[in-house]
C-alpha cells in the first residue's frame, strides 16, 4: 500500500471506529448500514459527487453547503449528518470511499457475515449465485455475501476471492497456464 493510501486507509479507519461505535451504542446499526448503502451507491453513480469530495477547487464552505444538501437530499440519518459535516470542516472527504468500504466491513464483522467478490465471465442466476453462496458459507463458517461483477473476457467460470484467498477457475487464466507451460517446453 502506498503511503498516501495508508494515510487515507488509517484516517477512514479511525472515522469508521468512532462512527461504528457510536452507532452500536445508539442501538441503530440498521440505520447506518442504509446510510452506507446510499452513500456507497451515490459515490458509485455520482461523477459530480466524487467530484466534490477530492477535488481541491472547493471552499470548505462550498463542500460543507453541498454534504449538507446531499444529506437531506438523501435522508442520512443525524450521526451520518454529523459527521459528514466534520470531514466537510476538516477537509477530510476524500476518505469518504475509504470509510464506506470500512463500515460496511465494520457492520458485516458485526452480523457474522463476510463478503465474496466474484468475477464471472456471465451474469449468475439467482440459483446459481445461492448455490455459490451457499458453497462458500460452508467453507468459510460464517454467512457469505456475493459482490458480483462480469468479466467477458475469462471466457467461462469464476474468480473468487474471499478475504485473503483466491480461486480462479476461469478459461482465460487455464489458457494463460497452458500457454506459459507451452513456452518453457518448446
Amino acid at each position: 500500500m502506498s503511503e498516501p493510501a495508508s494515510i487515507s486507509a488509517n484516517i477512514a479507519g479511525r472515522y469508521a471506529t468512532a462512527v461504528f461505535d457510536l452507532a452500536k451504542e445508539g442501538g441503530s446499526l440498521a440505520t447506518l448500514e442504509a446510510d452506507v448503502s446510499a452513500l456507497g451507491a451515490a459515490l458509485k453513480d455520482s461523477a459530480e459527487f466524487r467530484d466534490l469530495i477530492v477535488s481541491p477547487v472547493y471552499s470548505r464552505d462550498e463542500q460543507a453547503r453541498s454534504i449538507a444538501a446531499i444529506v437531506a437530499k438523501m435522508g442520512l440519518s443525524q450521526l451520518m449528518a454529523n459527521t459528514l459535516a466534520l470531514m466537510s470542516a476538516k477537509r477530510r472527504l476524500f476518505v469518504l470511499p475509504q470509510l464506506v468500504t470500512a463500515l460496511k466491513d465494520r457492520i458485516a464483522a458485526e452480523k457474522g457475515e463476510v463478503t465474496a467478490d466474484v468475477t464471472a465471465a456471465s451474469p449468475l442466476s439467482a440459483a446459481q449465485s445461492e448455490r455459490l453462496a451457499a458453497a462458500l458459507s460452508k467453507t468459510v463458517g460464517k454467512t457469505v455475501i456475493l459482490n458480483t461483477a462480469v468479466d467477458e473476457s475469462l471466457i467461462g467460470g469464476l474468480i473468487v476471492k474471499v478475504g485473503s484467498k483466491m480461486i480462479d477457475t476461469s478459461v482465460a487464466s487455464k489458457l494463460a497456464s497452458l500457454q506459459h507451460a507451452m513456452k518453457e517446453v518448446g
